[in-house]
């Protein structure tokens, strides 16, 4: 079968929703296409097997893409993995479950995007998610993306949150109900209940693999590199997709529906002849619609890691004791479910402002036990930890662009990094704050010899110095199908491409400002949200279906 109502290009976080919900009616046909492979394999499951995903040796499950030289890091190059199996980049992350702040839905509506506060996310949120709190106000526990509290977190993690706490840095036990602000423990998408507990939960884990195989109106084709997007002239009617040595035709009856992340939505857009003339035109690619805002308005979180020798075995490491250790360990997860390797690495959050007087949380540290250095592609001997920080709500914008009409060749990535003047002064504030929580008391019993050319006595100039060299994303890569009304604006408030019919984006572009946090979650909503507003087009196919989430509750 070539012909479906719903083609889906992607099967990452957005795209394992959308198949999985539209597909719940049997008289929707709909087909899923995945550049990479299942995601199940054991370093998917196993939450501590990111490591072997994360630095793109390999590439396993992991596009591993490079940015531009970046003139803000001297014209060093930067490193973008994103996850490339069902799952997407949910497959490879640190599983942590964060929505960010209220304010950042706020703002989208107060673009023009109405749906989009937080009062009309929230419910998607909560349908999403099983908590293993359960139920509340905030959170659901009927959800397929299980959502649970870390089984064992390291002592050092604790004693983490007791040196921010000095700092008179409030203590929290959620940081999902719309004010992150404070510090404690992550809570992550990973299984709690007893057949899988303990293990990752990605997207695909939660929506997807449960149904593929079982539904007969649901089409899942792996290993399918997209090439175009096809039209009849301003409808887009299919797909063409290379699986192997065949080439295919895909066709779409109702929508052909792009979740293929920050940087493979924009780029599907530009090949097929939607984005801006002019830069089509170098690589002779026929214009279909002019949308001069496909690939445009490029966020993402820059992060900058403090780094620490520890004392003992306790954290993540390269010895003859940890490897010892995590064999047992591995051993135990295997049995229960807990233990080391249930790990998400970032074991520890907090949410802090970088000055009193700021309205609410502009900074997110990620406190993990092990040392990472540029993303766990060097290391080093012994064990050691490290605290992250980054800024929340950048002001740097950067573009993805076409390197080449060739639709497998990487595309081009410039987030322009540090090009705002405002994200370094922040950076070093919060670099300043994350060494004074790292150098505290409660620290001290683990802390060994400190890493990476951090010292005493470092002015701004020392560490202006220190992150040009070293920063980098910490994963989050948004906006580059922005919705709105404005001239750059490559969706609309229902995620329907402006000037086209029959072509909708569902994914982590279509968010026109970078939520305050980490970007899983609000992905996994937004194609909950996706699927009420895709029923809502098509009466025909769902009838009583098309009534919306938040007017039911």
């Amino acid at each position: 079968m070539t012909q479906f109502d719903f083609v889906i290009v992607g099967g990452g976080s957005a795209g394992s929703v959308l198949a999985a919900r539209l597909s719940e009616n049997p008289k929707v046909s709909v087909c899923l296409l995945e550049a990479g492979g299942a995601g199940k394999s054991i370093v998917v499951r196993a939450p501590t097997g990111a490591v072997a995903m994360l630095p793109g040796w390999g590439k396993i499950n992991n596009w591993a893409y490079r940015t531009l030289g970046q003139t803000g890091f001297h014209g060093r190059r930067g490193y973008q993995p994103r996850g490339r199996c069902l799952g997407g980049s949910s497959a490879i992350n640190a599983m942590l479950y964060v929505r960010g702040q209220q304010q950042d839905y706020d703002g989208w509506a107060d673009l023009g995007n109405e749906g989009w506060d937080w009062q009309s996310v929230l419910p998607y949120f909560k349908r999403a998610e099983s908590n293993q709190r359960g139920a509340d106000a905030m959170h659901g526990e009927a959800g397929p993306l299980q959502v649970s509290d870390q089984s064992r977190p390291r002592g050092i993690t604790s004693a983490f949150v007791e040196a921010a706490k000095e700092l008179q840095i409030p203590e929290v036990s959620d940081f999902n109900r719309g004010d992150n602000h404070g510090v404690g423990l992550y809570q992550v998408t990973q299984f709690h209940s007893a057949d899988k507990r303990g293990e990752r939960c990605s997207a695909a884990a939660g929506y997807l693999h449960p149904v593929m195989g079982k539904r007969p109106n649901l089409t899942v084709i792996t290993h399918a590199q997209v090439q175009r997007i096809l039209f009849d002239g301003l409808r887009a009617t299919g797909l063409s997709v290379r699986q192997g040595r065949e080439m295919l035709h895909i066709e779409a009856r109702q929508e052909v529906i792009l979740s293929a992340g920050a940087f493979g939505s924009p780029q599907l857009l530009q090949l097929s002849g939607l984005g801006d003339p002019d830069d089509l035109a170098l690589h002779g690619i026929t214009i279909k619609r002019a949308l001069p805002g496909v690939g445009r308005n490029l966020q993402d979180h820059l992060d900058f890691t403090l780094g620490y020798k520890a004392k003992g075995t306790e954290t993540f490491g390269i010895s003859l004791p940890g490897l010892r250790k995590v064999l047992g360990e591995a051993n135990q997860w295997r049995k229960t479910g807990e233990g080391m390797i249930a790990s998400p690495f970032a074991e520890g959050a907090a949410f802090v402002k970088s000055t009193p007087a700021e309205e609410r949380a502009d900074l997110q540290l990620h406190f993990v036990v092990g040392l990472v250095d540029d993303h766990a592609r060097k290391l080093h001997l012994g064990h050691g930890y490290s605290c992250h920080v980054c800024v929340l709500r950048p002001k740097s914008r950067g573009d993805v662009f076409l390197q080449s009409a060739d639709p497998e060749a990487a595309p081009g990535i410039d987030p322009k990094f540090l090009s705002d003047p405002d994200d370094l002064a922040r950076t070093i504030k919060g670099a300043r704050l994350t060494r004074e929580i790292m150098m505290s008391a409660p620290l001290a019993p683990y802390r060994g010899r400190e890493m990476f050319g951090l010292r005493d006595g470092m002015n701004d100039a020392d560490w202006e110095q220190v992150i040009r060299a070293r920063a980098d994303t910490i994963y989050h890569p948004v906006g580059t199908c922005k919705m709105g009304h404005d001239d750059m604006a490559v969706v609309d408030p229902q995620l329907r491409v402006h000037g086209v019919q029959g072509l909708r984006v569902v994914d982590a572009s279509v968010m026109p400002q970078l939520v305050s946090g980490n970007t899983n979650a609000p992905t996994i909503m937004i194609a909950e949200k996706a699927v009420d507003m895709i029923k809502a087009d098509h009466p025909g196919l769902f009838g009583a279906e098309t009534r919306s989430l938040e007017m039911s509750l």
